[in-house]
């Protein structure tokens, strides 16, 4: 197999503790005007008024909105640039968890481009470069800083929507670990599990060949050399470090692992894309109304085994990068170690087991798996295939959480 790798990233990442403090040096290099956009609750912190109050010291006029809603409903956003359209940013800052820096994609390609966002749903509908956009997350799980991809919620759709260009990644990912030791221990576990699940989605995506068009049509394009770096790194640092965080949320060296693994994982599925876990969380979801970072660690391990007999491999190499031993093991006996101690991570943090338990009626697991099987920019990245069958039989088994049913 000759190489071939891929990768779509920002401009500059910058990491590391008080790098919020570069942002006027940063933003003051794309102008003199700057959309902020967050939520509610950091909007009345004392951190986030010393950053709006760094930006006005460096001479750069600040538009605040601060209504950004979990989800990023669709509607919300064209207030928000009905609101800035006088104010002519010349640059998108967004500040939060994955709502705000998504909502602040949106909102920057609607400043940039008008329209709805309806007319920009699926894959490179946008047309060209937009505003200059600064991602700063609060929290560590999404990897929206780095990615390509804008999830909302759309009122007439069931499902949540997204929109996927390499022109929605942010200029400038600035990521300071120091902005997440707030976060609460439930937060830190939905989030980290579900930058977790980014990485192996990404680590065990589908080779899909070396065609010179395949990134040209195409923003998931299955995984390479390169985003098999980030992943990997992802894996190491959240399995040192999740649990760590999530007991103790002062310990910064375990905050600044898990923010990293964060970043990492985005890197990678930005580019290779994710799979199953998120098909079906998508409909899952949207009947439970549960958070997508625990709807996908749920799925994980169902995925995890019913993957486990064509990336065998893949699995031992993740399985190696959480620090088991591989020693005298073979490949799928490293892969069923592997699984278990997912299972075992997840289940010390407090992700759901099953369906059941997100609430999934038993007269709904057809209509999720169907819906999830239609979603064919992860299907096509999964590394077994499905057909209707293997779909429901999936789901069934991670509602009954009757992990063997999967290996079938």
């Amino acid at each position: 197999m000759s190489l071939f790798a891929a990768l779509r990233l920002p401009r500059e990442i910058l990491f590391g503790k008080r790098q919020r403090h570069a942002l006027p040096t940063v933003a003051g290099r794309f102008g003199r005007r700057a959309l902020v956009c967050t939520d509610e609750r950091f909007a009345g912190t004392a951190v986030f008024a010393e950053i709006v109050k760094s930006l006005q010291a460096a001479s750069i006029e600040v538009l605040v909105h601060d209504r950004v809603l979990p989800d990023v409903p669709r509607d919300s956003v064209s207030i928000c640039v009905e609101e800035a359209e006088k104010f002519r940013p010349e640059m998108v800052i967004g500040i939060g968890g994955g709502s705000c820096l998504d909502f602040a994609k949106c909102a920057d390609l609607l400043l940039s481009h008008g329209g709805t966002l309806q007319e920009y749903y699926g894959e490179f509908k946008v047309p060209g470069p937009t505003l200059p956009l600064i991602a700063v997350p609060t929290t560590a799980g999404t990897g929206s800083e780095v990615t390509p991809v804008a999830v909302i919620s759309d009122p007439d759709r069931t499902l949540k929507v997204g929109i996927s260009s390499p022109y929605l990644i942010a200029a400038v990912a600035l990521c300071d670990p120091e902005l997440t030791m707030t976060c609460p221990p439930a937060l830190t576990a939905i989030a980290g599990a579900d930058a977790l699940t980014h990485a192996i989605e990404a680590f065990t995506a589908k080779r899909r060949g070396e065609d010179p068009s395949l990134a040209q049509q195409h923003v998931f394009i299955g995984k390479t050399a390169l985003t098999d770096h980030f992943a990997l790194l992802a894996i190491e640092l959240l399995g040192r470090s999740l649990e760590k965080a999530c007991t103790d949320g002062t310990d910064a060296d375990a905050r600044a692992d898990v923010m990293m693994g964060a970043l990492a994982a985005g890197c990678a599925f930005g580019t290779a894309g994710t799979a199953a876990a998120h098909a079906v969380q998508y409909p899952a979801g949207a009947l439970t109304h549960t958070a997508h970072g625990l709807g996908v660690a749920t799925m994980m391990p169902y995925v995890m085994t019913y993957n486990s007999r064509v990336v065998a491999a893949e699995m031992a190499e993740i399985g190696a990068a959480l620090g088991l031993e591989a020693k005298g093991r073979s490949a799928e006996e490293m892969a069923d170690a592997t699984i278990g101690e997912i299972r075992r991570l997840f289940a010390t943090i407090g992700i759901t087991p099953t369906l059941a338990d997100l609430g999934l009626p038993a007269d709904k697991l057809d209509w999720t798996a169907d819906q999830a099987l239609g979603i064919d920019r992860l299907i096509k990245n999964n590394p077994r295939p499905f057909d209707v069958t293997a779909m429901r039989r999936l789901v069934q088994a991670a509602h009954d959480g009757d992990l063997a049913a999967c290996a079938m």
